[in-house]
């Protein structure tokens, strides 16, 4: 495998950079959390309609420019170094790619070219109150009515639930368990029946949403797929969100050594910036091997994702686990250098914090991949 990027695959780094340098700076991060929305739906417009972001993914024969999964690490390494409030990875990573995944002709020529032109802000809901991110913790239930299906749950924890446009959620047959009787169900953000309340979350930059199906009725035509058949699709879904998130991650930890550095150069104790005592020396060290490390593990599941779908359950484990610890740890030493002003509200080193604590636990935390990793190599 050839870990490097390509020219075209730099260029569009360059110019994501370019953009979010201007459009996602800490004084649009800190306006767009504070919104309703969460995100700026002007900034959005531009990242689907100009920059086609939301179509990376997405084949050509749906609307989309089909470049496929190495440029979307690319594209969201460069987000997490900005901190980027949109519906971006709800929208591509989940929601996209579910479709793409599970979905037959009819339903990706009918919701796919949407999701490529920034119209349509899709996610995926499958995690629970029971907090939950293995397919064994969904609870929520399909029951045939008919020709409709009757869907009955609450999901909570669900990326942008509160303003998705279509959220394709999982649901089992009642009295299954485990994979069996999973199906996938595409049904738009105004159903009847379905109630949506936003959570108070940690993380203001990554919104986050419970839903409530009280007996939610759709045709036959939402179903994703065969009725009872969804538990690979989805899996194979997560496994690319995880590998999706890891790369996040990476640039949020390397922003977090860039701030740590440059306040350590700047900032003088006892006539001398702080940055020349060996303390701080290590602790900067110690990030950037961190950084490096889990930049390694990101791209190498970006490239077992594009190349070898067999080794990505593995890969992406390995990625999500070293990627979330890294990116924990560099935003808590960043904090540790900039000392009670980090977590100020005037600094930005306590937004990364959050986002690395709230990105550490979405789709499994540390401890949780590392159990699929044992499982994986027979231990």
């Amino acid at each position: 495998m050839n870990f490097a990027f390509t020219d075209e695959q730099e260029e569009l780094r360059s110019a994501a950079r370019a953009f979010l340098a201007d459009h996602s700076s800490s004084e649009h991060v800190r306006r767009a959390m504070e919104s309703d929305l969460g995100h700026d739906p002007e900034t959005w417009k531009r990242i689907g309609e100009e920059l086609g972001w939301t179509s990376v993914i997405v084949p050509e024969a749906y609307g989309g420019i089909g470049l496929g999964f190495v440029e979307l690490v690319a594209l969201m390494e460069v987000t997490g170094e900005f901190l980027l409030c949109a519906p971006f990875f709800s929208t591509v990573c989940l929601g996209a790619a579910a479709l793409l995944e599970a979905g037959d002709e009819v339903q990706k020529r009918e919701h796919l070219p949407g999701i490529a032109e920034g119209r349509t802000l899709a996610t995926l809901a499958f995690t629970e109150p029971n907090g939950r991110w293995d397919l064994g913790g969904i609870g929520c239930t399909a029951r045939r009515d008919g020709d409709d299906y009757l869907l009955q749950g609450i999901k909570r924890y669900v990326v942008d639930g509160h303003c998705a446009d279509l959220i394709v959620v999982a649901a089992r047959r009642e009295g299954s368990r485990e994979d069996d009787g999973i199906s996938l169900f595409a049904l738009p953000g105004s159903v009847a029946g379905l109630a949506r309340q936003p959570l108070p979350t940690m993380d203001m930059t990554r919104r986050q949403a419970e839903l409530v199906l009280d007996g939610v009725r759709v045709p036959r035509a939402a179903l994703l797929g065969e009725e009872g058949s969804g538990a690979g699709a989805l899996r194979r879904t997560l496994d690319r969100a995880a590998v999706a998130l890891a790369a996040e991650q990476v640039g949020g930890a390397q922003r977090c050594l860039d701030l740590a550095v440059g306040y350590a150069k700047e900032r003088v104790q006892f006539g001398r910036p702080i940055g020349s005592f060996q303390a701080i020396k290590h602790k900067c060290a110690d990030m950037m091997l961190r950084v490096e490390s889990a930049r390694s593990a990101a791209y190498y599941a970006g490239c077992v994702a594009a190349q070898d779908p067999d080794a990505l359950p593995l890969a992406a484990s390995l990625a999500k686990a070293w990627c979330s610890d890294a990116y924990f740890q560099c935003a808590a030493e960043t904090l540790q250098i900039f000392g009670g002003v980090g977590f100020t509200w005037e600094y930005d080193p306590h937004l990364y914090f959050k986002r690395a604590k709230s990105s550490e636990t979405l789709l499994g935390d540390a401890a949780y991949h590392r159990e699929r990793v044992a499982q994986a190599i027979g231990l």
